[in-house]
């Protein structure tokens, strides 16, 4: 038996893949075409942790770990000819699809980026998903880690999944409306909806997982060897709020807080975000849930000043002299609103949260503290400039 894990070269691909083997002795293909690495690329940023290339990477994981049911297949999910090659090849009982342009500033530049992130994102999807049925594999589970933010910002608690509407007396539950506010978002969206469709009418089992705001540098595998680290962005257009403040605190860069930044974000930790993707890839068909299930991948909401405010304590451990200042928003969003979500469904799924919130800070400066320099000479990516390939 096989299970695919697709995006396996990024931040929370490579993790959950290494997770996956080291708790199974089924095969485990990891796909990727090492788009992440362009794109971050393109914007003139890197890396702070080097990350080693995937032959290093394999390497690592049979060394170190006694990995050696992990092996990598090159090629690109928008081209079906090489999804359909790929399923028939391996034939899946699961698969983890974590591959996407993941960045909503990325998405926003200009239109050109639009197009390429939902063109890239929802043609990957769709062809795994028809892949699958025209291959005779609609038993596969399919499991996609999408985001909490198609569902907006709205003032009233996000259920798991879907809604209650009620019209002239009569209610029914509905999918959650499309919220989304960024081209990258709204393909998340895009998916939902086409894995509902792909259900429906495929009968294929789909976990939609979405994955809140994600942080930290480490999980209980990658901790083993340099070689296995996953890849850490801290620029303005793939760097994550928390990834971001901790690095312009190590690089003795004031951390900028957009606007009043009283609004509450959803959060999880790359370990508990991990642990909940391995735990349904390798759920047996009789333990998987039925149907198309919604997961709320998140484990606290945290607002943006509270998260500035954390890292300025902690910083103060790290022996960084952390400064807080309040900038003027780019963005078009309530500074002030505080969500609320619910996320029962994934509390159960992975048990008690493994890492906190300040843990978590601790992690990131343990590992950014010994890439200062690769951060300070980047530190011009931190807000929003002219791109590489535009200059």
């Amino acid at each position: 038996m096989t299970i695919l894990v697709t995006g396996a070269d990024g931040y929370i691909g490579w993790p959950t893949a290494l997770r996956i083997a080291s708790r199974t002795d089924e095969r485990v293909v990891l796909v990727d075409n090492f788009g992440r690495r362009e794109w971050v690329e393109d914007v003139g940023s890197t890396s702070a942790v080097p990350v080693a290339s995937i032959d290093e990477r394999l390497d690592a994981a049979r060394e170190t770990l006694g990995i050696t049911n992990m092996s990598f297949v090159e090629g690109d999910l928008v081209e079906r000819s090489f999804v359909d090659e790929l399923l028939q090849v391996h034939e899946p009982r699961a698969i983890v699809h974590a591959a996407a342009q993941p960045a909503a500033p990325y998405s926003q530049i200009n239109g050109e980026r639009a197009n390429f992130t939902q063109h890239n994102n929802l043609q990957s999807t769709r062809n795994l998903l028809w892949g699958l049925e025209e291959n005779d594999l609609t038993d596969t589970h399919f499991i996609e880690t999408t985001t909490t933010g198609v569902y907006g910002a709205p003032e009233f608690p996000i259920p798991e999944g879907g809604a209650t509407m009620e019209n002239q007396g009569e209610a029914d539950d509905v999918p959650f409306p499309a919220m989304a506010g960024s081209w990258y978002h709204l393909t998340k969206s895009h998916d939902a909806a086409n894995m509902r469709l792909a259900h429906k009418q495929f009968d294929i089992p789909v976990s939609d997982v979405r994955t809140a705001i994600t942080y930290g540098t480490e999980t209980e595998e990658t901790r083993e060897d340099d070689r296995l680290k996953t890849r850490f962005d801290f620029d303005y257009y793939f760097g994550t709020v928390t990834h971001r403040f901790c690095a312009q605190a190590v690089a003795g860069y004031p951390v900028t807080v957009y606007g009043k930044g009283e609004q509450r974000k959803p959060f999880v930790s790359l370990e508990d975000a991990v642990e909940g993707l391995a735990q349904l890839a390798l759920g047996d068909a009789d333990d998987r849930p039925e149907g198309l299930t919604v997961y709320n991948q998140v484990t606290r909401a945290i607002s943006i000043v509270e998260i500035a405010e954390t890292i300025a304590e902690v910083g103060d451990d790290f022996d960084l002299d952390v400064a807080v200042e309040h900038f003027e928003n780019p963005r078009d969003e309530d500074e002030t609103h505080k969500m609320e979500i619910e996320y029962d469904r994934y509390e159960a799924l992975i048990g008690e949260q493994d890492q906190t919130f300040e843990e978590g800070v601790e992690d990131i400066f343990e590992t950014l503290t010994s890439y200062a320099d690769t951060i300070e000479a980047h530190e011009d990516r931190f807000l929003p400039g002219v791109l590489v390939d535009e200059e």
